[in-house]
Order: C-alpha cells, then structure tokens, then sequence
C-alpha cells in the first residue's frame, strides 16, 4: 500500500506503483508512471510523459518532466525516463526531450543528483553518476558511467563526458572530456587521469596501462587523432575506451598540452 498525504493531487491517469510515498502538496499529472518503493518529498512537482522506476529517492520541492527550456518546443509529445534507486535532492530541475534530440531525457540507476542540479532536454546519464550542488547540464548533454561533476559546474551544449572522469567544482566545461580524465578551471582543461576515481574501480596494473596511453596521446608530440587510432585497436579495453572517445569527439577534446601531463 502506499503512503500519499491527503494534501498530494494526483491526477486521473497517473500510475503509481506499490510501497510509493508522496508527501504533502506534491502535484503529479496523469501520464506520469512512477515504480515501486519511489519516495517523493513535499512539494515536488513530477508532469509530462514521465516515466521513474523503482527505489529512487525525490526531496522536496524538486520539478521533473516540465517542459523544455527550447523555444523550439511546440508542444510534441517528449519524453523523460529515469531509471532505478536514484537519489534526487531539492529543487532539482530535470527537463523531457526534444524532437531535435530524439525526444527523450534519460537518467539511468544509481546516481545521486544534489540540490539544484539542472538537467536539461535531452541529456543522457548512465549509470552511477554524481553531479554536486547547482551542476548544471544543458541540452544533449551526455554523461557515461561513474562521471563526477563537482557543484557549481554548467556543462555546455551537446558535450560528452566519458566513463569515470571528473570534473573539478567551479569549472565550465565547452569540450569533450575523455574517459578517466580529470578536468579543472574555465575553461576546463585536462589535468591528467583521474586516479582517485581509478583506484576505487579497476586494477592497478589497467591504471599503469592508462597512465602509458595518456602521456602517449597527450604529450603533443604527434597530432592526437594520429595517436588515438593506433591505440583504438588495443586490447586493453580501457586504452581502446579512450581512445575511441578521442576519435569520435565532435566538439574537440579539453585539451591543454601544455598543463595537461
């Protein structure tokens, strides 16, 4: 059975799943679908086409599903699907798709999104993410698993973040930001591996092979791309992962040569 405050509106339409608690004054419209063992706070907000799985945590006065901040939005039918046991702290602000993006905002499982967090339309967050307080992401954004993003970080446009990076808090970000990096400052700019994340996450023996790559693509020595390609074919699935993400970059990578080893 579930917990819902008397003073919670919830709209005809709206499927709400078992265990699920809605505290006080907190408005859910009808094409809203949330799973079971969800806790939402007082005063939350959750509209549009929105689907959340199970276990996730919401605070209060957080708004989720509203519509796209893009003037190009006319009303089409987007979506936001967030996935399971996320933690989504106050006065968060996570926005739907658009139709230029695919018409969908996804957030997967297991990440912790702190207090005025902005997620705009279209972003895409995998797994196991955590974006400090006041992070903000704007549209077609892309974050891979285990990202950090400290407080106070905006994160431009169509940006990629990969795998187990980092970015310092109080940087702002323009470019890609390759897998396992650290990155710090305005514009922020790699500042080498990001070890303290590595360590909690893979073997010594894959980061010292990490340590090799980067200081081999980094070094300027030879042009980048030229480096990455010859790496993409390694068999160390971490060094092939970087390398990749430097092949495939479209708006560049956050590339200081000379502040990034």
């Amino acid at each position: 059975m579930s917990n819902i405050h008397p003073t919670a509106i919830i709209e005809d339409g709206a499927i709400i799943g078992k265990n699920v608690t809605i505290g006080p004054y907190s408005y859910i419209t009808k094409d809203v679908t949330i799973g079971d063992n969800t806790s939402i706070g007082s005063h939350t907000i959750i509209e549009g086409h929105t689907t959340i799985g199970s276990g996730n945590e919401i605070f209060s006065h957080a708004v989720i599903g509203s519509i796209p901040q893009d003037l190009k939005y006319a009303g089409e039918r987007v979506e936001l699907i967030i996935g399971n046991n996320n933690k989504i702290r106050e006065f968060t602000l996570i926005n739907p798709g658009t139709k230029g993006g695919g018409s969908v905002t996804r957030i997967g499982n297991n990440n912790l999104l702190m207090g005025y967090v902005h997620i705009a339309h279209d972003v895409i967050i995998q797994d196991n993410c955590i974006l400090a307080n006041a992070a903000t992401l704007a549209g077609h954004v892309e974050l891979g698993s285990g990202v950090v993003i400290g407080g106070l970080t905006p994160i431009h446009q169509f940006v990629k973040i990969g795998d187990m990076a980092m970015i310092a808090g109080a940087s702002a970000v323009s470019q890609d930001v390759p897998p396992y990096c650290l990155v710090e400052g305005n514009r922020a700019k790699l500042r080498g591996l990001n070890l303290t994340g590595l360590r909690r996450k893979i073997a010594s023996e894959d980061i010292d092979k990490l340590k090799s790559a980067y200081k081999e693509l980094f070094s300027g020595k030879r042009p980048l791309r030229e480096v990455a390609k010859e790496l993409s074919s390694s068999q160390n699935r971490y060094i092939s992962n970087l390398a990749n993400f430097v092949l495939n970059s479209s708006r560049g990578i956050a590339y200081d040569r000379e502040k990034s080893l």
